[in-house]
């Protein structure tokens, strides 16, 4: 993977981490999830309107990414409500690039899996677990917040294969993205107004500036993401965004005050290792 390609996506990770320590330390998650994705699709609402539409053959992939994606919001919240951000965002996102790279070696994903693709994937993914198993300390990931999280992996793997597949059709990765998160709040917004009322209201006036800033960061890294994936192998970016827990375990550090330690610093020197497989 070209090293150009290599800095554009560690900037996705950097802007993933970034949106998801956002959330985990507001308040109502579950709200704060909800502005996230609502702010995204707002600036994507305007976005699309100066875009080219995305080709018709990569619409059913839209459609099936903006229901995953609105699956994924959801076990997010939970996740972080039951738990630590470190050990979730660590789990969910470490786990993912294991179930790509499976996919992609039994044939179900849009590129064969190359030996240098699987072994740099692998060893990323191994450092970000190790992130979290390694650090892990009593009561910051409960049972409930595995399970989420471990659910939401699936989840991530899920929309990674379909968007793969999908923006590859879409002759514009831009408007693609753009549309993903134009239709994933809709039945975000119709769950949330239904249990919670006007209590949507109230937090979106009080937060709308982390729900924008959020929305921004998200948006961003999935453009970026999504692009690289139209010129390297959906399983080895797929790995290579999963840095983010790099970046998401030092801001959580900083800002949560959640502990790093040796066992943290060993597993980012295994991630880094990952990124160098991959990029030679």
């Amino acid at each position: 993977m070209p090293a150009s390609l290599i800095a554009i996506v560690l900037l996705a990770a950097l802007l993933h981490a970034g949106w998801n320590l956002l959330v985990r330390s507001g308040g109502d998650r579950a709200l704060d999830a909800l502005l996230v994705a609502v702010s995204a699709s707002a600036v994507s609402a305007v976005a699309v309107a100066f875009l080219p539409a995305p080709a018709r053959a990569s619409w059913p992939y839209v459609a099936a990414s903006a229901a995953i994606h609105a699956v994924y919001f959801g076990l997010l919240a939970e996740a972080y409500r039951e738990g630590d951000f470190g050990p979730s965002y660590t789990i969910m996102r470490g786990t993912a690039p294991l179930l790509v790279a499976a996919a992609a070696a039994a044939g179900a994903g849009p590129d064969p899996l190359s030996p240098r693709t699987a072994l740099g994937a692998l060893t990323i993914a191994a450092g970000v677990l190790g992130m979290a198993l390694l650090a892990r300390r009593p009561g910051a990931l409960p049972r409930r917040a595995l399970a989420f999280a471990l659910a939401n992996a699936g989840v991530i793997a899920a929309y990674t294969l379909v968007d793969g597949a999908g923006v590859r059709r879409s002759g514009h990765a831009v408007a693609y993205t753009g549309w993903v998160f134009v239709l994933d709040a809709v039945p975000l917004v119709a769950l949330a107004a239904a249990t919670r009322g006007r209590a949507v209201l109230a937090h979106a006036r009080r937060s709308w500036r982390r729900g924008l800033a959020g929305g921004l960061f998200t948006l961003g890294a999935y453009a970026l993401v999504l692009w690289a994936m139209t010129r390297a192998p959906v399983a080895g970016v797929a790995a290579l965004r999963e840095t983010s827990v790099v970046f998401g375990t030092a801001l959580a550090t900083w800002r949560l005050r959640e502990p790093f330690g040796a066992g943290r610093i060993a597993a980012a020197a295994v991630v880094a290792l990952g990124v160098a497989l991959l990029g030679r």
